[in-house]
């Protein structure tokens, strides 16, 4: 598979991931008049993030391994499942893909005269005055950072060669969706750099001010599950080179939020 295939593939993916997850926060999460509300509320959001990794991880995963996030990239790498000089590259198209999302997000928004980016915050993550419930900026780090952990723990567990092979889209699904029913109302819910990045660009200054969060902490879950997971599994002596290209035919090292 060529690399510029792969890159897009990435793109493509994290496009899917951001438009759904956060469309779904911010357009059938609360729907309704008051009183009447029928939207799909937080357990609806957790789970189109899940469904939209789950989904894309089927479309894409024998293209590009279906990552959708800078924070499993890294993960899989040090975890020797990823090429290295792979790793910039594929963050560039996950945060195009992000950021493109974000913007055609922002453009059906404004389709409707009630909506105001800055004061919905755009489904942007945050702490402190910015978190759903009000959490501190170090219950936030510690969050985010168990969260992506476990999450690439995960990821690097479903997509085992002794793993039980074509399930590691619902797996990895599952447990995103799992996180987001946890998390969201402490930090609204990143693990995924390019998720939180997307819409801080459209959110302003305040998401933007708090966007170093949600890079430094789900990168730091993720190394820690990078290193972690070989050295419970014993995969610590394969190639990296090796293990990218299984990855492609055992479908799927999945995302992503």
């Amino acid at each position: 598979m060529s690399a510029l295939r792969r890159f897009i593939a990435e793109a493509f993916g994290t496009f899917w991931l951001v438009f759904c997850g956060c469309g779904c926060a911010l357009i059938a999460a609360s729907f309704g008049a008051p009183g009447h509300e029928i939207g799909v509320g937080l357990v609806g959001v957790s789970l189109a993030f899940g469904l939209s990794v789950l989904t894309m991880a089927y479309a894409i995963g024998n293209i590009s391994g279906a990552h959708l996030n800078p924070a499993v990239t890294i993960g899989l790498a040090v975890a020797r499942r990823f090429p290295a000089r792979d790793v910039a590259p594929y963050i560039v198209a996950q945060l195009i893909g992000a950021i493109l999302a974000a913007f055609v997000l922002s453009q059906i928004m404004a389709g409707n005269p009630a909506f105001d980016a800055a004061s919905s915050r755009f489904a942007a993550n945050g702490y402190d005055a910015y978190s759903p419930a009000h959490y501190s900026m170090m219950a936030a780090f510690a969050c985010e950072a168990v969260m992506t952990g476990f999450f690439v723990f995960v990821i690097l567990g479903a997509t085992d060669k002794r793993a039980p092979a074509g399930f590691a889209p619902i797996a990895i699904g599952l447990c995103l969706t799992l996180i987001h029913l946890v998390s969201i109302p402490i930090t609204n819910t990143s693990v995924n750099p390019a998720r939180s990045t997307g819409p801080a660009l459209i959110a302003g200054a305040s998401a933007i001010h708090q966007l170093w969060l949600f890079w430094a902490a789900p990168i730091l879950g993720a190394i820690v599950a990078g290193i972690l997971y070989p050295a419970i599994a014993g995969h610590g002596e394969e190639n990296a080179d090796d293990r990218s290209a299984s990855l492609g035919e055992e479908g799927l090292a999945a995302h992503g939020d």
